[in-house]
């Protein structure tokens, strides 16, 4: 294995984080490979082992490394969330909102055929605490598309959907400015749960694009404004 270069004195942590990103980058280590110990690691870098452990733990939230109790550290993805969530909060609203349909759309057409009683008693806790938490509660509006896409019982639907979707609220946000985000639609969503629950897939995919009508249509407005 190549040596890594040792880190400057300025913003340890940080420095380690982008060495040790690099090196997954190129290939240093496979998805799967255990890296090296903190130990091993801190000798390399030539910082202390407290600095190579905050850093391994910045890589760990950010899911490209995972750490196994009384195994190590393993590489659990090559491919850098980072770079992804800069393009995601940098893209114009309404490309963010059409990848959001597409996505929302086959989830619904999916969770009304693999659904089972678990994911109709998710999904209607999640409804019930949309309607108490009021029609402009992101949090409860997030919690019940979380549990249309955990219906899809698709493993690497439900990755995406959690990575992408915490930067929506985000991109929405800047793109309306002071304007108040378009209210949450109960209806539509009821009309969802039930469509899911009756396992029709058409209705599910029409009420799943149905729910992101309004803001498409407020994003597209604003930016016929700013022209």
């Amino acid at each position: 294995m190549a040596a890594l270069k040792a880190a400057g004195r300025t913003s340890l942590v940080d420095s380690v984080v982008e060495q040790l990103r690099t090196q997954l980058s190129e290939g240093e280590w496979a998805v799967g490979d255990r890296i090296p110990t903190e130990h091993e690691l801190a000798q390399q870098l030539g910082v202390g082992r407290n600095t190579v452990r905050e850093a391994v733990r910045v890589l760990v939230h950010t899911g490209l490394l995972e750490s196994r109790q009384g195994n190590g550290t393993f590489v659990r993805s090559t491919a850098d969330p980072a770079a992804v969530l800069h393009g995601v909060r940098h893209a114009a609203a309404a490309d963010v909102l059409e990848l959001r349909i597409s996505l929302e759309a086959e989830a619904a057409r999916l969770a009304a055929v693999r659904r089972d009683a678990h994911d109709l008693l998710r999904l209607r806790t999640a409804l019930a605490g949309l309607r108490e938490e009021g029609d402009r509660n992101a949090d409860a509006d997030l919690a019940f598309h979380l549990a249309v896409v955990g219906a899809t019982h698709n493993t690497a639907f439900i990755e995406v959907y959690r990575f992408f979707s915490a930067q929506v609220h985000e991109v929405l946000v800047e793109a309306l400015g002071d304007r108040e985000m378009p209210p949450v639609d109960i209806d539509t969503h009821e009309e969802l749960v039930a469509a899911v629950e009756a396992g029709d897939q058409e209705a599910a995919e029409r009420r799943a694009r149905e729910l992101l009508r309004v803001p498409m249509e407020t994003v597209a407005a604003l930016a016929e404004q700013n022209r």
